[in-house]
């Protein structure tokens, strides 16, 4: 992918700049975990124990529940090419009545800019390999993964951290292609009153649905705000279990010529932390703007999918 530095409006820094091949390796090999943590297959979620959790607990204040899956969207757009499915098999019409009852079917493609999703560690995987070192065509098959599946992961709850980038900088929304750097994220900590710490995960907030709900959907593939890489090594020193939010993670276009998406790479392939892609964060910010704190309970349970890549999932704040 090209790594032209997308200009945007003014004020919009771009995608750049543009990271060397060599230098991203270079970056890989620093941040890499394999080898840290048995089951090696939960990655970065073996970060988490219990004082993870009654920490995490222990945020609850307003006891304000806040959903960040989006709907399902069965809706085909340029940022649904792959739209999930909802059908009703059952209209009450099928077994001896009384009761009647009414059944529906749903499926989705869920990895893409469309579903609310979360990706395992077979996800991702980089000069061949999956994180930990294993050979990705013996590990990942037809039948699914046999290493780094989301069934190995389990549920999370931990302490949740919103970036929220667009309310730092005084903006409804950060434009697509616009990058968030390590000077960013420590930016948002001062500014927020809040510090990423060991387990934590980390959402970032771009505006992306506002915008979309605002101006209409877009390529996101093509354009997307998101982390640079030189943000990722500030993520790994602080030790996170989780990174998400309302895009991929990834600035689009990428800024490392020949890695299309190098913020998963980093992440997933290197460091062994998972993903949440496509959260709508609007009313967590909201509720966190309201409330003038930006961390919360967070409780991810992705579906128990033997062999699978990841899973679609509706993530909850608890503030």
């Amino acid at each position: 992918m090209s790594t032209t530095t997308s200009t945007g409006p003014a004020g919009n820094p771009g995608n750049g700049p543009a990271v060397p091949r060599q230098e991203f390796d270079a970056m890989f090999d620093r941040v890499r975990t394999w080898g840290r943590w048995e089951p090696a297959g939960r990655g970065a979620w073996n970060r988490v124990g219990a004082d993870h959790v009654r920490r995490a607990a222990a945020l609850v204040r307003s006891g304000t529940v806040v959903p960040l899956g989006r709907p399902w969207d069965t809706t085909s757009g340029p940022d649904n090419r792959r739209p999930a499915l909802h059908y009703m098999s059952d209209l009450g019409d099928v077994e001896a009545p009384e009761p009647a009852t009414h059944k529906d079917f749903v499926g989705a493609d869920y990895h893409g800019k469309g579903i609310s999703h979360l990706d395992a560690l077979s996800h991702v995987a980089y000069r061949g390999r999956l994180y930990g070192g294993g050979t990705a065509r013996e590990l990942v098959g037809a039948a699914g993964a046999r290493f780094g599946s989301v069934a190995a992961l389990g549920p999370l709850v931990t302490r949740g951290v919103l970036l929220d980038l667009p309310a730092v900088q005084g903006r409804a929304w950060l434009e697509p292609g616009q990058a968030v750097h390590a000077g960013d994220v420590a930016a948002a900590e001062e500014a927020l009153g809040v510090e990423i710490a060991e387990g934590d995960a980390v959402l970032l907030r771009t505006g992306r649905f506002r915008r979309r709900r605002e101006l209409g959907p877009w390529d996101a593939d093509a354009a997307c705000a998101g982390f640079h890489v030189d943000a990722v090594p500030l993520l790994a020193e602080r030790g996170i279990a989780l990174l998400g939010g309302d895009g991929d993670s990834d600035v689009r276009p990428s800024p490392v010529e020949g890695v299309h998406s190098p913020v998963h790479t980093l992440a997933v392939a290197a460091m062994g932390v998972p993903l949440l892609d496509n959260l709508d964060v609007e009313e967590l910010a909201a509720a966190c703007a309201g409330t003038d704190r930006y961390d919360f309970l967070l409780l991810v349970s992705p579906l128990n999918i033997p062999g699978g890549t990841g899973s679609p999932v509706n993530p909850v704040a608890v503030l």
